[in-house]
């Protein structure tokens, strides 16, 4: 089964609507002095009754007020502060929050041979600090053997 419409049917209602009939005034009274209220607490221009009747009917648009907005500047009435200079709580007395991190230098106390890989990315260095292994051949087999068991 197919999700087609029949031919000669269509989706659009191209039917004229028939204009609402416009009933007593005092029909309208209750709902226009809601929208009034409701109009002074959002500090708009209220309606008469009339032009309340043709907005429910949709003859009149309502007109929004355009806010003109003026950039801020200092008044006379904007606070300033007496003392136009306070110090800070850290003087030239103190050495600082954060000093700068000595650079990182190798001293040369250990021999480093190379970097061998344990598993996947993990990096190791390998020195030769025996007296027996000074080239460092024997460090360098046993993590050849470690990554291997």
């Amino acid at each position: 089964m197919t999700m087609h419409l029949a031919r000669g049917l269509t989706t659009l209602n191209t039917k004229k609507r028939k204009p609402k009939k416009r009933k007593d005034p005092s029909f309208y009274e209750d709902a226009w002095r809601k929208h009034n209220k409701f109009l002074k607490s959002a500090k708009l221009d209220t309606m008469t009754l009339s032009e309340y009747i043709d907005y429910v009917h949709g003859k009149v648009k309502v007109k929004t007020r355009s806010v003109v907005s003026t950039p801020w500047h200092h008044t006379e009435s904007t606070f300033r502060r007496e003392t136009p200079n306070i110090p800070s709580a850290s003087s030239h007395r103190s050495f600082g929050t954060a000093t700068r991190k000595e650079p990182m230098q190798y001293t040369g106390k250990r021999r480093l041979i190379g970097i061998a890989t344990m598993h996947k990315s993990n990096m190791v260095p390998i020195f030769a600090d025996d007296e027996e292994d000074k080239s460092g051949r024997k460090a360098a087999t046993e993590i050849a053997t470690m990554r291997r068991n």
